[in-house]
């Protein structure tokens, strides 16, 4: 009796692990059979999207430099260049981008609904950001300033060579070798002076003289340096002249022409001979004073 009870209970013992083998073995060839396919489906994608980014970029790059090259060969001004360079590079990225989705099984369709749909609050938020965008094509329109001149833009005080126009931000090279990014928004709708827009600049000092002076002489003095300085525009006026009686002393005017780009070193050099000049001279160059008069007790 205890031999057959044995044996039942090895029986059902084996058919029970067979049965969980079995089942087992179903399970997994069914989870591998389904899990692999999408594996290695996954695996070459990211594999294809690797290399269609590598190859991407490098046709960008070269489309770029054809760009480049071509608006260089038709003389277009450099911030022209460099504006349109980055509104190209952007659209580029962005359909690479769409490419790489694609690829992952993401259909245009879908990006394009997303956009869509995102548009309204994207538009809201990127204010800011599309002002400057479309302050930048005005500026490369109607050319207020080009690369390569110096500016003064006069709400914030900011100044400096104009080196980069790009989509969103002018970038201007102060003297001082400083960086400063100012908004295309700003630029485009507040004033600015451009201080090299003409090739010529005209120089415009006071200088100060006391009323014990002769005036007739030191304004003889302004003229023979004037006269004598060979970097300005001898076909233009030369002005020398009373601007103005001021309290402690007589102002006198001199303008004269000189080119842009020479400005600030004949500006600065004319002061000197001027200084020098005058002490040679014996033309005097009073300081503000207050004269104190002291009235006795009687």
């Amino acid at each position: 009796m205890q031999g057959e009870t044995l044996e039942t209970v090895t029986e059902t013992l084996t058919t029970t692990q067979r049965l969980l083998q079995n089942m087992n073995d179903g399970l997994v060839k069914d989870a591998l059979s389904k899990f692999l396919p999408d594996a290695f489906a996954f695996l070459w994608a990211v594999i294809f999207a690797l290399i269609t980014y590598v190859v991407g970029r490098k046709i960008i790059l070269l489309i770029l430099k054809i760009i480049q090259k071509s608006m260089e060969k038709h003389d277009v001004d450099t911030g022209v260049r460099q504006f349109v360079n980055s509104v190209v590079k952007v659209i580029l990225y962005v359909f690479l981008l769409i490419c790489i989705l694609n690829i992952f099984g993401i259909e245009t369709s879908s990006v394009a609904a997303g956009v869509a749909s995102l548009g309204l609050t994207a538009g809201l938020a990127l204010q800011g950001s599309l002002s400057n965008f479309a302050g930048g094509v005005l500026i490369l329109v109607l050319h207020p300033f080009v690369v390569g001149d110096y500016i003064i833009e006069d709400t914030h005080g900011n100044e400096g060579t104009v080196t980069e126009i790009t989509i969103f931000y002018t970038k201007l090279r102060t003297i001082d070798n400083k960086l400063i990014v100012i908004p295309n928004g700003t630029l485009a709708n507040n004033s600015l002076t451009n201080a090299t827009h003409s090739d010529r600049r005209q120089i415009d000092l006071t200088v100060s003289i006391g009323y014990d002076d002769d005036i007739k002489k030191a304004k003889k003095i302004l003229e023979d340096l004037v006269s004598a300085e060979p970097r300005r525009f001898k076909d233009m006026d030369t002005n020398i002249f009373v601007k103005e009686l001021a309290a402690s002393s007589v102002e006198l005017g001199m303008r004269f022409w000189v080119p842009t780009t020479s400005y600030w070193n004949i500006r600065w050099d004319m002061l000197e001979k001027v200084k020098y000049a005058f002490d040679e001279n014996g033309i005097t160059i009073p300081f503000q004073q207050v004269d104190v008069n002291m009235k006795e007790d009687r």
